[in-house]
């Protein structure tokens, strides 16, 4: 069982290597260290650990983030999250059969979880991550077998083109294999439909233009930063006036 240890704090992972060490487990090995959440992602992409043992309070991303993009990877690993406190998010990973040890760590605690490690299925972390009231603040982009993670706040606009969904920032546009219906309703305050194909982010609209078409002068959606300028359907036209106020 290779493993993978994720803490901000170096004293926790030395805490979790003793612990292992104690097991006198041959089969157990520790393949990697990380101490934040984007340093995980990397390192699982790689070692393709087994079982991630992941720190839940991180600077940056939190653990719940980190676990959900780990789900992502085409071979996912088991995740037992560890926490120092918060007994309402224990509550809703109990419910969700997530499996959690509470700092400090005991020996016993430890042996029951990595018995029963499994990996999570994308439900259970959509509904913990619901009950947390925690949406990602990344996307994670797979391109040429590394991970990219794009700050939500970065991303200009999201546009489906046949099966994928085009992720523009302003300096890189990204391929995501997710739907565009379920970003919109994961983000629904960060970002607006202007259209049947595109999400545009709140934060990027720098205004809006008059364009004269075949059909007549119709909106579009001027963007901080690039000289694109993104059509507003007619069914979406309302938006001109309410993001206006």
């Amino acid at each position: 069982m290779k493993l993978l240890l994720v803490d901000d704090e170096p004293l926790a992972r030395n805490r979790l290597r003793q612990l292992l060490d104690d097991l006198g487990n041959p089969e157990l090995q520790i393949v990697a260290e990380a101490g934040t959440g984007r340093e995980a992602l990397q390192l699982a992409s790689v070692t393709r650990p087994d079982v991630v043992l992941l720190d839940i309070s991180m600077p940056d991303m939190d653990g719940i983030e980190c676990a959900r993009h780990l789900n992502r990877l085409s071979q996912p690993p088991a995740i037992i999250f560890t926490t120092a406190y918060d007994q309402y998010a224990l509550q809703a990973f109990e419910l969700n059969a997530i499996d959690y040890l509470l700092k400090p760590i005991r020996l016993e605690r430890l042996q029951q979880a990595l018995a029963k490690a499994r990996p999570l299925s994308a439900t259970a972390l959509e509904a913990s991550a619901t009950q947390l009231e925690r949406q990602r603040q990344h996307i994670a982009v797979h391109e040429r077998g590394k991970i990219v993670l794009v700050p939500v706040d970065a991303i200009l606009c999201l546009r489906a083109e046949l099966k994928y969904v085009t992720l523009r920032t302003r300096e890189h546009e990204y391929l995501l294999e997710e739907s565009l219906t379920q970003l919109e309703q994961e983000f629904a305050h960060t970002f607006v439909r202007i259209h049947r194909n595109c999400l545009v982010n709140r934060n990027a609209i720098a205004g809006f233009e008059r364009q004269a078409g075949e059909e007549g002068s119709n909106w579009v959606v001027v963007l901080n930063g690039v000289d694109d300028r993104l059509p507003i359907s007619r069914r979406q036209q309302h938006i001109v006036r309410e993001l206006a106020k």
